[in-house]
């Protein structure tokens, strides 16, 4: 079995890592990749630091790895996520704000998020979306849609 990397850790290094670990005002994970740096360099195994610190010891590992190839910084940030996709164009959020605005269908006093979905996919705006994904995107751009009979009408800011 191949002994893992040591991490040796310079006075700096270990006053920085305390007072992360002291002070509590940094992301929980930061905390947690400190107080694993800390115990590494104390000798203590991958299995006790995972179990001191309620993690898995594939955290511990990585967490020595990202040290030991990039130093303090790497091994105290993680790197940036790429996130869920959007579900929405910008193209196709303006032609939903723009349905929106325009006049409802007949028989409806204003749109509804449902009556919205519906027609943007009759429309092929979409091929398929969930009314909360509309919602959503309602909320982001600001707008109400029951402030004006067309529909969506911005929403008005009182005079400060």
């Amino acid at each position: 079995m191949p002994k893992k990397p040591a991490v040796r850790l310079t006075s700096v290094q270990r006053r920085k890592l305390r007072a992360i670990v002291r002070t509590g005002r940094r992301k929980a994970r930061e905390i947690l990749y400190a107080h694993i740096l800390l115990k590494s360099a104390a000798g203590w195994t991958d299995h006790h630091i995972a179990e001191a610190f309620e993690a898995t010891t594939k955290t511990v590992q990585r967490t020595r790895l990202r040290y030991l190839a990039g130093g303090l910084a790497a091994a105290l940030q993680e790197r940036k996520r790429s996130g869920q996709p959007l579900k929405l164009t910008r193209q196709q959020e303006t032609l939903l704000v723009v349905l929106a605005c325009s006049t409802p269908p007949a028989g409806h006093q204003r749109w509804t998020v449902r009556l919205l979905t519906a027609e943007a996919i009759k429309r092929e705006i979409v091929t398929e979306v969930s009314p909360e994904t509309i919602r959503q995107m309602l909320k982001k751009t600001n707008s109400n849609r029951g402030n004006s009979k067309a529909g969506a009408a911005a929403k008005s800011r009182p005079n400060i």
